[in-house]
């Protein structure tokens, strides 16, 4: 199994050495979940890893490190690893090794259940694509089922969040822009 994320969390909030305090200001979550979430003894959402990962400067693929498998010509092969962590999600980076990306792409499956959290804004854009399940999308305040076929480009400006309420894995192309530079 690989590492859980909760290292790769900690050595790199440490290796910025900024407290657990800065990434809580910063993310909006509290000390003691990110400190639960270092230790391994709670999960992660895939909304509040990309608040870490914003506020620790990567992209959410840092965390992912053996994730993917790429020739050298950064063609994407359908054999690759999905992250191992214990989570609501199964997340698997589509971007490879590019430097600075403008936009990254990522396979996503909520498992059943997933529980809502509070919508959240930040820079950029996202676009999904359902390819299973359905998607419950919240956007400004209005509820939206995204059936098999269905997608949403979206101002991540505007308060959102998703998630899967039915007992059935959802599987989605998860796309986001960033202004992060990695």
């Amino acid at each position: 199994m690989d590492q859980d994320i909760g290292i790769f969390i900690k050595r790199l909030r440490k290796s910025k050495k900024m407290t657990l305090k800065e990434v809580s200001e910063k993310t909006d979550l509290s000390i003691s979940f990110l400190s639960q979430v270092e230790r391994s003894l709670c999960s992660i959402t895939l909304h509040s890893l990309r608040k870490i990962s914003e506020a620790l400067g990567v992209s959410p693929s840092y965390f992912f490190p053996d994730s993917i498998q790429m020739d050298k010509n950064m063609i994407r092969r359908g054999a690759y690893k999905q992250s191992e962590h214990k989570s609501s999600f199964i997340y698997s980076d589509l971007s490879g090794n590019v430097s600075n990306p403008i936009f990254v792409p990522i396979l996503v499956t909520l498992l059943p259940g997933d529980k809502r959290e509070t919508p959240f804004s930040h820079e950029g854009q996202e676009f999904i694509y359902v390819t299973d399940g359905i998607l419950t999308i919240i956007l400004d305040n209005t509820e939206y089922d995204l059936l098999p076929g269905d997608s949403i480009h979206m101002n991540s400006t505007i308060p959102h969040n998703w998630f899967n309420k039915t007992d059935k894995p959802t599987n989605f192309i998860f796309i986001s822009s960033t202004s992060i530079k990695v």
